[in-house]
């Protein structure tokens, strides 16, 4: 068996026919251009996200902790693809295989840790709706063993392609949209993806059956009707997520799904376009929130409203400071104009009126400023 460990990346990418250009395309502009706008979007969305969960107590359950920890992978998604972006099109050329490999293991760390995390939502709305509480009895210990615990598999499935479930040494198997990837990982990749989506989508409802069965003899009591509603909209909220990530994920799997099961299909063709459609997926959860939960809209408004207040106040100060040395310099002239018609006119009359002349002008000067 013969290892390429010293071929450069046009090598690996001229296998698998996908054309590497070393000028900058205008495909190749639009779509960094795109992809840099939705990564710093998704950036701050997501940080604004878990500041919201951490300022405001009514969001410290372990069904907000959860949605904190999806915001910190759709953060983690932005950065990976920003990465992404400085070091695609015309750049790829100058990656070393490591490099690549990198590039590639952390946008696989990014979605293995959201899908992850999103089965866990599913599981932990799966309890609670079926006892119709409207958050969960889980300690905060257990919740931070599971963020841990979806972190290292997300972190050990971006890492098993660079461990050795690559094509470096069997280049017959190189993928066309991931050429240092064997065609069975991605296979492998895809299909495990997809299944998690089945058993999320199977999961949501059974829970929506069982809720539906519930409203009928929960309207019944009109105490119960203000929690029913709350555990409702609450789910509401979670499958909008779970939509969303499906619709803008599966058309991406199911094309690694051709590009390893398919030698003679064309994937290429769509490849960036479905990626950038991935990357979209991790700033609407913030727009969901923002529409859906009333709390997390008005934390949103009270961040966002400090930190323009903190930015005017700084304008203002830097203001003042202005104002206060323009007026000081239109004293200084208006004083040394004084000084200098005193000296012409002489007298002490004229001194004097020539005063009076300064300090209504002073105060003219305090009324015009304030």
């Amino acid at each position: 068996m013969v290892c390429y460990y010293n071929e450069t990346i046009t090598f690996f990418y001229n296998i698998s026919k996908k054309n590497i250009s070393d000028t900058w395309r205008t495909k190749d502009i639009v779509v960094v251009s795109l992809g840099m706008l939705v990564c710093f979007f998704v950036i701050f969305a997501n940080i604004l996200v878990m500041m919201a969960i951490f300022m405001n107590r009514r969001f410290h359950y372990p069904i907000y902790y959860l949605l904190g920890n999806l915001a910190a992978a759709d953060l983690f998604s932005g950065i990976s693809y920003l990465y992404l972006m400085f070091h695609t099109g015309p750049w790829t050329i100058k990656l070393s295989l490591y490099q690549w490999f990198v590039r590639q293991g952390l946008i696989d760390a990014s979605l293995t840790a959201s899908v992850i995390n999103l089965m866990a939502i599913a599981l932990e709305r799966h309890q609670t709706i079926f006892t119709m509480q409207l958050h969960s009895k889980m300690t905060n210990h257990r919740v931070v063993l599971l963020i841990i615990g979806i972190w290292l598999i997300a972190i050990v499935m971006g890492l098993v392609p660079t461990m050795g479930w690559h094509c470096v040494c069997n280049i017959e198997k190189c993928s066309n949209m991931a050429p240092l990837y064997s065609r069975s990982y991605l296979v492998f990749w895809a299909v495990l993806n997809l299944l998690t989506f089945t058993v999320m989508v199977a999961v949501y409802t059974r829970i929506f059956i069982y809720v539906r069965r519930k409203n009928h003899r929960m309207s019944q009591h009109t105490s119960q009707v203000k929690h029913k509603e709350t555990v409702v909209n609450l789910m509401k909220t979670v499958v909008m997520i779970l939509g969303c990530f499906v619709v803008c994920w599966t058309p991406g799997l199911v094309l690694l799904l051709l590009d390893g099961l398919c030698e003679t299909c064309d994937v290429l063709t769509y490849e960036k376009f479905f990626l950038v459609l991935a990357e979209c997926n991790s700033f609407m959860n913030p727009v969901i929130y923002s529409y859906r939960d009333k709390d997390m809209r008005d934390t949103f408004k009270r961040i966002l409203c400090y930190l323009c207040r903190r930015s005017q106040q700084t304008g203002e100060h830097s203001g003042v400071r202005f104002n206060t040395l323009e007026q000081e310099r239109r004293r200084r002239v208006l004083q040394e104009s004084w000084v200098a018609r005193r000296a012409r006119d002489g007298g002490d009359e004229q001194a004097n009126g020539g005063q009076v002349v300064l300090k209504d002008g002073e105060k003219m000067l305090d009324s015009s400023e304030s």
